[in-house]
């Protein structure tokens, strides 16, 4: 036909009439588009295949038409498209399983009117568009009708599949079968399908067919650019380019297509239901509109979404709601620990303090005591009562500042610092956060730790601590910090006034045996499945190990020697034996072997020139042995028993003393000239050092001097000065633990140190008689025996000196 010829041909007009009830195939795969031949793989269970098997049972056409949602929605009226089309099956193949194979000839456009019924399968009415009536075609359409003609006749070139079809694309000149053909052939997404489906006017449908080739012409035509190019001509990124466009097309191919639009769209509407500063959400903001910039293969897309995520990831607005049940807060504290009660009341306070006013800042910390007393789990248990998250950091050997306020972004594999990270995982904005061994902070020349703490831990300052990685504030005002360490003397003072501290001190053996009781043998039984069995460990046993296999502040030694206790009895049940049920003190030394540590003992009687000292060590008190022997000499002083520098000063302040008060203490003021004074501490293998032992030098020098002897009984602790003043030591308690254990009665002390007897427990303040001294001679009145008079100890402190006041309650 020629073109003169076609110009007289007139286009029909779109004309519908209505359907009837017919079954309704839904299909995902693409649009129905009039024409083409869909093939289908229905299985037996799905509800079109049932659809259809009706279709081919009546001999009635079938309605067909596009299903959106995801593959495992069912059909409903909200995901069937209302354009679809009216189809009759071609060739129908039923495999043996039941599933059946058909190929499915589109024959026109059909509008659903209604669903009629959803199960068994989808029934609906429709109305059927039929042939238009004749139009005259305008020179715009006929123009239209060559330039999509001649654009297909150029994808031809880029696709031998669409060459197949140009002969009869030359010879359609109706505007609606052209459009349909050449959609046909075009690789469409279902959706720009649809849209051509849904436009009924021919000249419309062929204008958006023009616009899906001229898209299609210019990607083939960019793939062609790039594969043509040589290998060598093309840079890395260009390369990377196309393999990012093949692999595109590659997943597409597939079905495992990820719509990176839609993702970023969903990020979105999520920033924007945050609650946050509006600070945090600009910055988000910015780094969204840049990430839609940027190829989601890039690196530089990975970090822009991986910083955006930690963002939406930290907890601006989420707390924990506080448990304000003081009654309970108590109850779980108690249950947890034993003990530790100022800890314990400063909680209860900070709660009190809570129920009464909202918005309390968070208070700041610090556990100090030996290990294995309970610092962190007591952190732990405090989170329990308050109902709040629990975070744990350890910064023992840490150096780099980065590690606490994290790296810059500009940095490969950049993260926030330990302390936004902690923050993330808690998912509150309010948890306890315990800065485990602080004490052990150090520095180098990445930055110094201890002053990224500085700003933690100040509650003026943190409302605003700012993360390296992050570079925007957040508030950790709310933040109830906890911190732990040995000692505080390698804190740094700025800090140290940063924190309120809390000195939990080293367990008693009756408090270690009350521990044991009520915690350590129930866990351990149950951790050794033993707990079932009636096995009972008296006081008599545990106090055996206690003594004899553990010397420690704390209990953890206790804990691991009571788990090999019981598992040693756990094996005697494995091997089917009969497991005892008392254990007995022997029984512990069979489990255990010979005792490890042999207790301290006072002197067996009085001497001249030995005294019982005591020390503080981080495991707990210990008694000190000081021996001083005065020979013949050229005035010489010798100091063996590894003294540490500072112990060695006190044994010099003490000889100066005792030389400038000869007179008053009854002794030749020149015997110095001629003698050779040699003061020895026992198990000289072992380092020693400390500020307290000044006034046990002094009183044994004085008993050799004086040939008086030191009574058994007493054992003292305390620095002088060489005007003979006795002052405050540290340890107090640890140092009573360690006489009442080496079986004196009398401890001599300070005081200065009075004041701390009050929180000291009932028992050892009625086992002990607490003497406070201001001065040496004091001391002396104590703890020297006269040479004839054999008065006992106590009429001598109680009767013959009442200028010195036991401290017995």
């Amino acid at each position: 036909m020629s073109s003169s010829e076609h110009k007289s041909k007139r286009q029909r007009k779109a004309d519908f009439t209505d359907s009837g009830s017919l079954p309704l195939l839904p299909i995902r795969i693409a649009a129905p588009l009039p024409g083409l031949v869909i093939p289908l793989y229905l299985s037996e269970q799905e509800k079109a295949q049932k659809a259809l098997d009706h279709a081919l049972e009546a001999g009635t056409q079938i309605l067909v038409t596009l299903q959106t949602g995801g593959e495992e929605e069912r059909p409903s009226r909200a995901n069937l498209s209302r354009i679809g089309a009216i189809a009759e099956p071609l060739q129908t193949v039923r495999l043996s399983n039941g599933d059946l194979q058909v190929d499915l000839h589109v024959l026109g456009r059909a509008e659903i009117t209604a669903i009629e019924q959803l199960s068994p399968f989808v029934r609906a009415t429709a109305k059927l568009q039929v042939k238009p009536s004749v139009v005259e075609l305008t020179e715009g359409d006929e123009a239209l009708l060559g330039e999509v003609k001649e654009k297909m006749t150029l994808l031809a070139e880029y696709d031998t599949d669409i060459e197949e079809h140009i002969d009869t694309l030359t010879e359609l000149f109706d505007p609606g079968e052209l459009a349909d053909l050449t959609c046909s052939v075009l690789s469409l997404k279902p959706s720009e399908a649809q849209r051509l489906l849904e436009q009924f006017d021919p000249v419309k449908r062929l204008g958006l067919a023009l616009e899906f080739v001229n898209g299609q012409l210019e990607a083939r035509a960019l793939q062609k650019r790039l594969s043509g190019r040589a290998e060598t001509d093309l840079n890395r990124e260009r390369h990377q380019e196309l393999l990012r466009e093949q692999l595109r097309l590659i997943r597409a191919e597939l079905g495992e297509s990820f719509d990176y639009e839609q993702d970023l769209s969903d990020l979105a509407e999520q920033l924007a239901q945050l609650k946050m500063p509006a600070s945090a959400k600009k910055e988000a903001e910015k780094q969204l509109r840049r990430l839609r910039q940027l190829h989601p293969d890039t690196s530089e897309a990975a970090l822009a979404r991986t910083y955006i995520d930690w963002i939406m990831d930290l907890p601006w607005s989420k707390r924990s709601k506080d448990r304000l049940d003081l009654k309970v807060a108590r109850e779980i504290l108690e249950r947890d620990h034993y003990g530790l009660e100022r800890s314990k009341e400063r909680i209860l306070d900070f709660l009190s303090v809570r129920k009464l006013k909202r918005g309390t800042r968070g208070p700041i910390l610090l556990f100090v005591g030996p290990p294995g007393v309970g610092k962190t789990s007591l952190g732990r248990s405090i989170a329990k009562a308050l109902n709040r998250k629990f975070v744990r950091i350890s910064l023992g050997g840490l150096r780099d500042e980065a590690e606490l306020r994290g790296h810059r972004r500009t940095y490969v594999g950049a993260l926030p610092g330990r302390i936004i990270q902690g923050l993330k995982s808690a998912g509150a904005k309010n948890p306890v956060f315990v800065l485990d061994e602080i004490d052990k902070v150090g520095n180098d020349f990445r930055g110094d730790p201890a002053s990224v703490l500085l700003e933690v831990l100040d509650p003026e300052q943190n409302c605003d601590f700012e993360d390296h990685y992050l570079n925007i504030p957040f508030d950790l005002s709310e933040v109830m910090f906890i911190c732990t360490a040995n000692i505080v003397d390698t804190i740094p003072p700025a800090l140290l006034d940063r924190m309120e501290i809390i000195e939990i001190n080293g367990y008693t053996p009756e408090e270690k045996l009350h521990i044991a009781r009520q915690y350590l043998l129930p866990q351990e039984l149950e951790e050794n499945g033993i707990a079932d069995l009636d096995i009972r460990l008296p006081d008599k046993a545990l106090f055996h190990v206690i003594n004899g296999y553990t010397r420690e502040s704390g209990v953890r030694e206790l804990r691991r020697a009571v788990s090999t206790v019981l598992r040693k009895i756990a094996r005697i049940v494995a091997e089917e034996a009969e497991p005892p049920k008392v254990v007995t003190p022997k029984m512990v030394q069979r489990l255990l072997g010979p005792v490890h540590f042999v207790p301290d003992r006072r002197l067996k009687t009085d001497e001249i020139g030995v005294v019982t000292g005591l020390a503080w060590t981080s495991v707990g008190g210990e008694t000190l042995t000081i021996e001083v022997s005065v020979t013949k000499g050229k005035g010489t002083l010798s100091l063996t028993g590894q003294m540490g520098e500072v112990m060695r000063e006190s044994a010099m302040a003490a000889l100066t003393y005792v030389l400038s008060s000869a007179d008053g203490l009854g002794i030749d003021a020149g015997f110095y000239e001629q003698a050779h004074v040699h003061v020895h501490v026992p198990q000289g293998a072992i380092p020693k050092d400390g500020p307290s032992a000044g006034a046990a030098i002094a009183t044994a020098l004085v008993s050799v001097l004086a040939k008086r002897p030191v009574s058994k009984e007493v054992a003292m602790t305390g620095e002088i000065t060489l005007r003979g003043s006795v002052l405050p030591i540290g340890g107090l308690k640890e140092k009573a633990l360690a006489a009442l254990r080496a079986g004196c009665s009398i401890v001599l002390m300070p005081r200065e140190n009075e004041r701390e007897l009050v929180e000291f427990p009932r028992y050892l303040k009625e086992k002990l008689t607490f003497v406070a001294v201001e001065t040496i001679d004091e001391i002396l009145e104590v703890a020297l025996l006269p040479r004839s008079d054999q008065l006992s100890l106590e009429k001598r402190v109680t009767v013959k000196r009442p200028l010195v006041r036991p401290s017995r309650t």
